[in-house]
């Protein structure tokens, strides 16, 4: 039998195709919401770095009601952050990765939760999504970034964001990095606070204005 295979939604009018899915493993879950309990796939391997479940019940904790909220997963891996935020009521999601093992498995799981009218998956450089998002005229009321520890990228995309113009008044954005080092502070936006959990810190951004509805 022919080995299964996952299209995702790659930009406007185009279509990826993935390798074969396979290569996961079932190690995240739901922690509240429609979907809690439930099991999510996260790439197998040391490319994708999983936010534990600990860390995500804090960041939700902290973050409080995101129902209605349209948001954006930056470094998606598994969806887990974006996937929790539909769980909890947000009204969309898009999440983005360039690695295709990741882009795999948040396909398969948007699939399994039945979430595909309220997600979209893109394979793309971060940088590249946001501005095509940008173009695009999106803006969104939360977002999530979780760079690779040792990336310089956060201080850049951040200002990416306030570039294009991807963030509703009041906008959360949270950071997610090495505890050991400093968040960036770009010009515009407002560090709020940092939160530390052994290596991991969460640094949280509020974009001045009216509450994010």
């Amino acid at each position: 039998m022919a080995a299964r295979r996952a299209a995702v939604k790659a930009g406007p009018g185009r279509r990826l195709t993935l390798l074969p899915r396979g290569g996961h493993t079932a190690r995240v879950r739901m922690i509240a919401g429609r979907f809690r309990g439930q099991g999510i796939l996260a790439p197998r391997g040391l490319s994708t770095r999983p936010t534990s479940d600990r860390v995500r019940e804090a960041l939700f904790s902290i973050l409080g009601d995101v129902a209605g909220l349209d948001v954006l997963d930056l470094f998606a891996g598994s969806g887990a952050l974006g996937l929790e935020a539909l769980s909890r009521g947000a009204r969309s999601a898009v999440f983005v990765d360039q690695a295709r093992a990741a882009i795999a498995a948040v396909t398969d799981n948007v699939a399994t939760l039945g979430v595909g009218e309220e997600a979209t998956v893109r394979a793309a450089e971060a940088g590249a999504a946001l501005r095509a998002l940008g173009r695009e005229g999106r803006a969104f009321g939360l977002v999530f970034l979780d760079p690779p520890y040792a990336s310089a990228e956060a201080g850049a995309l951040l200002s990416e964001l306030l570039a294009q113009r991807l963030l509703t008044p009041g906008a959360w954005i949270v950071l997610e990095h090495a505890s050991r080092g400093d968040a960036p502070a770009p010009a515009g936006l407002e560090l709020r606070f940092v939160r530390t959990y052994g290596d991991t810190a969460l640094t949280f951004y509020r974009w001045p204005g009216q509450e994010a509805t």
